[in-house]
């Protein structure tokens, strides 16, 4: 074979994995959601200065615990450090101590526009997220923090009666309608948008079922956040909150339909859904919140989360000694020894001197000593 051509086709592996890495890197994103009252991301006047160019999945997990109020993971290096700092403010001790962590899938970083939620939810921050690993969020343990799910699916606990609702209920939130039932399947949920159109999610398609109870799932899983939160602003402990979860919705619709309309609606339905419950969550949390979007438009149906939770007691600071039976048994009897010896003694001493001052001789001395007056 030509050297040239061996030459060529090194060059377009190279090139393949150049763009199969280009196109991982950018599939990704993540979207930091901040209050305007009390800020703790960094704010910039201009949306080019509000973008960083990417940042790893194990920089925002470090930048989740940073909020939480807790030291990142020691194998963090001095260039991630340096983005965490592009990120946050520099105020070590006052963090939000409350993280609002929400993975999309099958939605991109455009759809979900900054511009719009900069408008509504205080201000914002984005990145792209490199890579398609995963990382862990390390923790304390659970005296320290308090995780709370937002992926339980309402199913779990809701009858169909229960569920429908639900589901009336989210549609009048939304300023939409409920026509039918979810018993019979011939149920249809319409939500006007603020783009001038009408999402229509018929009951009888899976993919519409779906993202209907992915959405009202992830309102009651919020609501019932607030509620703990509420229980523990009124106890004397004071743990950090994480409320993490995934939108399977949208990965559901672009499955059935493909890019188009329809995904598009859902993902500006998803994000009203989103401005309502982080508002919800601020309220709540009197603004001491962040939230954490982090955005893929690849759909993974099996896939595990890219950020997961790892809970690790800290260790004591005194070493625990080994522990020797016969030692203890040695030291226990070493003690009772010398409390009977001591006993003992003592008794002894007490039978002495009562003997000693019955036969005491009557003399002017101890006469004197016993207090008794001599003319």
């Amino acid at each position: 074979m030509d050297l040239r051509v061996i030459f060529n086709l090194i060059l377009l592996i190279v090139a393949s994995i150049i763009c199969l890495e280009a196109r991982v890197a950018s599939s990704r994103s993540v979207v930091f959601l901040d209050a305007s009252e009390h800020g703790f991301i960094r704010s910039y006047p201009s949306d080019d200065e509000r973008k960083m160019s990417s940042i790893s999945v194990e920089e925002v997990a470090a930048t989740v615990s940073v909020l939480l109020g807790f030291a990142p993971s020691l194998s963090l290096d001095t260039e991630s450090s340096s983005k965490l700092n592009e990120v946050l403010l520099p105020s070590p001790f006052d963090r939000p101590r409350a993280v609002f962590v929400m993975e999309v899938g099958g939605t991109e970083d455009s759809l979900l526009s900054i511009a719009h939620l900069n408008s509504l939810a205080g201000h914002t921050f984005s990145a792209k997220v490199l890579g398609s690993s995963r990382a862990e969020i390390n923790l304390p343990g659970d005296a320290e923090v308090s995780v709370v799910p937002l992926d339980e699916s309402i199913s779990a606990d809701c009858d169909a009666l229960c569920v429908g609702r639900e589901l009336q209920s989210l549609a009048q939130w939304l300023g939409g309608s409920l026509v039918g039932s979810i018993e019979s399947l011939d149920g249809e949920l319409k939500v006007p948008l603020a783009s001038g159109t009408t999402l229509n999610l018929q009951f009888a398609k899976k993919a519409d079922l779906k993202f209907a109870l992915s959405a009202v799932s992830l309102v009651r899983n919020i609501k019932n956040a607030v509620e703990i939160h509420e229980d523990i602003s009124q106890s004397s402990v004071n743990p950090a909150e994480l409320l993490i979860g995934r939108f399977m919705g949208i990965e559901a619709l672009k499955e059935e339909y493909g890019p188009g309309n329809v995904v598009d609606q859902g993902v500006e339905l998803f994000q009203t859904i989103l401005v309502k419950l982080f508002d919800l969550l601020q309220r709540s949390h009197g603004g001491k919140i962040v939230g954490v979007i982090v955005c893929d438009r690849e759909t993974y149906p099996d896939s595990k989360a890219m950020l997961e939770v790892s809970l690790s007691p800290r260790t004591s600071r005194w070493l625990e000694e080994d522990i020797d039976v016969d030692s203890i048994r040695e030291m226990l009897l070493v003690r009772r020894s010398l409390a009977w010896i001591t006993g003992i003694i003592l008794l002894v001493s007490t039978l002495i001197g009562v003997y000693l001052l019955v036969n005491m001789p009557l003399t002017r001395d101890t006469l004197l000593y016993s207090n008794v007056k001599i003319d």
